[in-house]
């Protein structure tokens, strides 16, 4: 998605911009994932959507010397559409320097009466862009369908102001100076949806109508809608027993899956989910406990890991596996930590290891002791694959 999103922006909009609000466990898959010309704003902890578009717009004003009358569209990164979506902006940056609100917002004109979705209510039914009387967040869908007659419009949670707009609205919260004063303190800022913190507060707020096809994959439900195949991976479907069912297999292991009807079933190293398709919407608390230990895999900009002995965290004294891949041409550094000392076992690839500063050639088979204390990277000519046993004392991370 991200991806996705990052390309359909080349294309609509080549002299924009672009600046990355995320969390961060999730820098490093993020360049590794997207090249090109970006900023990244890391969120210090998670408080939802408003204090994390302030601390980046604090960053356009501090760091990155934006004019404080220049438009802010801020959009999220789990929308799937077609390009007009991203035309749309112009039109959004043509209304905010019009001052045709506050706050602009961009409205999708429903297909259905959804009772997923937030209804930006217009005060008229044509034209852009049209005054907003009101919002109406998740109605039935009798009142769904009444609110479509008075030409609501879905809310797909994108935003656009002039800068200045939000920089002085973080003057109600403290005085902060600068970017790293915010950060610092970011806990002073409101755990709170932007929509709910700042759109539903302001005084002139209006919508453009977008019409193209749009989509939030927000829930498995939706994204399995837009999935090319029903399966994906190493899986077995019993003939003629399972109806409207995506499975996702990304372990070794097969995956057999049988009278199963409007079902998701998505095996990973990090857990695996069994859901109806509907319950799929609801179920953000309950995966959030289950992940709550720690990451079982994870990208970086140099690989990834994963943990293949999962056994050994019932143990008293446990002994860690994981599996440590390199990306051919990349560099892993500063992997003499915690989280990677003990015995490493090179399994596949060609390159070079450095322990303390000594460089030896990276030979499949070979094993190499980490110990606390040391330095210790490799480089990689082509993909490398090493099993590490982490020692006692090694933390899981």
């Amino acid at each position: 998605m991200v991806q996705r999103t990052f390309e359909q922006i080349q294309r609509a909009l080549p002299e924009s911009v672009v600046t990355v609000a995320t969390s961060a466990s999730q820098v490093e898959a993020l360049r590794g994932q997207v090249t090109g010309n970006y900023e990244i704003v890391v969120e210090p902890e998670r408080r939802d959507t408003a204090p994390a578009i302030l601390l980046a717009c604090k960053h356009l004003e501090d760091v990155q010397n934006v004019n404080r009358d220049d438009t802010v569209v801020v959009m999220p990164i789990d929308s799937y559409v077609d390009d007009a979506y991203f035309s749309c902006v112009r039109l959004l940056n043509e209304a905010v320097q019009q001052n045709a609100g506050d706050i602009v917002l961009l409205g999708v004109e429903p297909t259905y009466p959804s009772e997923k979705y937030g209804y930006i209510v217009p005060t008229r039914f044509e034209g852009a862009p049209r005054s907003v009387s009101r919002f109406e967040e998740k109605p039935t869908e009798s009142r769904a369908r009444s609110l479509i007659d008075q030409g609501a419009l879905w809310n797909c949670g994108v935003f656009g102001f002039r800068l200045s707009f939000v920089l002085d609205l973080i003057g109600r919260y403290g005085a902060f100076p600068t970017f790293s004063d915010l950060r610092m303190r970011y806990e002073e800022l409101p755990k709170n949806s932007f929509d709910y913190e700042v759109v539903e507060h302001a005084e002139r707020i209006a919508v453009v109508p977008y019409s193209g096809s749009w989509k939030d994959l927000g829930t498995w439900n939706t994204l399995t809608e837009e999935m090319r195949d029903a399966v994906a991976g190493r899986v077995y479907q019993a003939p003629d027993s399972c109806d409207n069912v995506h499975v996702i297999n990304e372990l070794d292991l097969p995956l057999v899956v049988a009278g199963l009807s409007d079902a998701v079933v998505v095996a990973t190293p990090d857990g695996v989910l069994v859901s109806s398709k509907e319950a799929s919407a609801h179920i953000k608390a309950t995966v959030k406990e289950a992940a709550e230990d720690f990451p079982l895999q994870d990208k970086t900009a140099w690989g990834s890991y994963r943990y293949v002995d999962l056994n050994a965290f019932s143990c008293e004294r446990p002994r860690l596996v994981k599996e440590v891949s390199v990306c051919g041409g990349m560099t892993a550094p500063d992997l003499g930590d915690e989280a990677y000392r003990g015995l490493w076992t090179f399994v596949q690839g060609e390159g070079e290891f450095s322990l303390d500063s000594t460089v030896h050639v990276l030979r499949v088979g070979e094993t190499v002791v980490v110990p606390a204390g040391s330095t210790f990277s490799i480089t990689a000519s082509e993909d490398v694959h090493a099993l590490v046993t982490l020692t006692d004392d090694a933390p899981v991370s």
